[in-house]
């Protein structure tokens, strides 16, 4: 029985599955570092783009991982919680201060 891509890619559980399958070459440190990251991207550029075959998939796999080899999750922002992050400033308590009404 012959399976589509887009089965073989639901049996895939790691990023460097993905990066294996679509042939893209890649340095382990980047991955190991960014891999979610980078699968969320993939994730987002697949649904702005709305790929129609292994090489739409690839392509956004590819630009995925790109974009962390040129940069790094802080300044992507993939995950809300560093947009979050972004918008907030600091507040600083005194430990002295913890417990006691004002």
């Amino acid at each position: 029985m012959t399976t589509t891509f887009l089965e073989d890619l639901t049996e895939m559980t790691s990023a460097e599955d993905f990066l294996d399958y679509f042939g893209i070459a890649f340095d382990p440190a980047v991955v190991e570092v960014n891999r979610l990251h980078i699968l969320k991207r993939f994730h987002d550029y697949l649904q702005r783009t709305d790929p129609t075959d292994w090489e739409d998939y690839a392509q956004s796999l590819r630009q995925a991982y790109q974009d962390f080899v040129v940069s790094d999750a802080l300044t992507e922002k993939v995950f809300k919680v560093f947009h979050r992050q972004a918008g907030r400033r600091e507040v600083r308590i005194a430990l002295a201060d913890i417990g006691h009404s004002a």
